[in-house]
């Protein structure tokens, strides 16, 4: 009797949400079975690269998931191509770590809906959205990834050029 079931490899896997301003970690247990919120970085580009790494090597991460904000058409605005290029950085950064953009659309109202629901203030809701859609994005690879047995999204090559 053979077993056709998908296989999911174990790992803690991070999730980054980049944003203009500041970057939402999240990590999953070994098992991929939840992910929970880490931390809000800030800085420049260069600092919070240099702390994710810091994060994804404390953990022992296999993968790291950034989020792809598309537009609800699917198409790749500007938002996107930033998405694109951290990732690219990210990836060189991590390397040989896997670095995979994910279809995040609409995770960042998602997140705020989420805390207005639990009573947080919107005046309160900076300090930790990044976090909560960095979860959210987690969250759906992990989802995807035990449905098929396939890590989620695209693989970021770290070969590639980054277009000015």
């Amino acid at each position: 009797m053979t077993d056709d079931s998908p296989t999911f490899s174990r790992g803690v896997r991070l999730g980054v949400d980049v944003g203009a301003v500041r970057v939402g970690l999240a990590r999953s247990d070994a098992d991929g079975l939840l992910a929970t919120p880490v931390e809000t970085v800030t800085g420049d580009r260069d600092a919070q690269v240099r702390r994710i790494v810091e994060v994804a090597q404390e953990l022992g991460a296999v993968a790291l998931v950034v989020g792809l904000p598309r537009q609800l058409s699917g198409a790749e605005g500007r938002a996107a191509q930033a998405a694109r290029e951290y990732a690219l950085v990210l990836a060189r950064a991590c390397s040989p770590v896997p670095v995979r953009l994910v279809d995040e659309r609409l995770t960042t109202v998602s997140a705020h809906q989420a805390l207005h629901r639990s009573g947080r203030p919107g005046r309160q809701h900076r300090a930790v959205v990044d976090q909560v859609a960095a979860v959210m994005i987690l969250q759906e690879a992990l989802d995807q990834e035990r449905r098929t047995g396939q890590p989620a999204g695209e693989l970021v090559d770290h070969g590639t050029e980054i277009e000015s």
